[in-house]
């Protein structure tokens, strides 16, 4: 799996391109292939993942049982407008334009890495969701999250 650390600010061309940043080509190993896979995010935001990355899910996804309608829902909802992308020749990603409008992206976007994904965030959506953080509820959250666990015993 790729991991992924930092973020970026990009701006997005009239055609809806921008250049992938050194900094995130320079985390892809070797081998990586130049695809990924777009898709909508669980908030107004765009998840690129490495086809590497993506595979997997795809494989666990293929496991859920469909006989379910909650299970359905997810699964549209979740592969929903989902495109594979390949860096043109200039190292730029093209946002589907579909895509694009579910995340409201105008111009000045910012590239979030979260751990083996990518987000795509408008950069006024992205600092109003920073705003709104405080140190208290994140610390309550990885409390949460984290359940308690010593980060020196992982």
């Amino acid at each position: 799996m790729i991991v992924f650390l930092g973020e970026y600010e990009v701006t997005l061309d009239a055609k809806g391109r921008f250049l992938l940043p050194v900094g995130i080509k320079k985390q892809l190993p070797e081998d990586a292939s130049e695809e990924f896979v777009i898709a909508r995010g669980f908030e107004k935001c765009l998840t690129l993942y490495p086809k590497k990355n993506w595979d997997p899910i795809m494989s666990e996804l293929i496991k859920v049982n469909d006989y379910k309608a909650e299970n359905r829902e997810f699964l549209r909802y979740f592969t929903m407008g989902a495109a594979e992308l390949e860096l043109d020749t200039a190292g730029r990603l093209l946002l589907p334009p579909n895509l694009k409008g579910y995340a409201g992206l105008e111009k000045d976007v910012v590239l979030v890495s979260v751990i083996n994904k990518i987000e795509i965030w408008d950069k006024s959506k992205y600092q109003q969701f920073f705003d709104s953080f405080s140190l208290e509820k994140y610390s309550d959250l990885a409390e949460r999250v984290m359940g308690g666990r010593n980060m020196t015993q992982m």
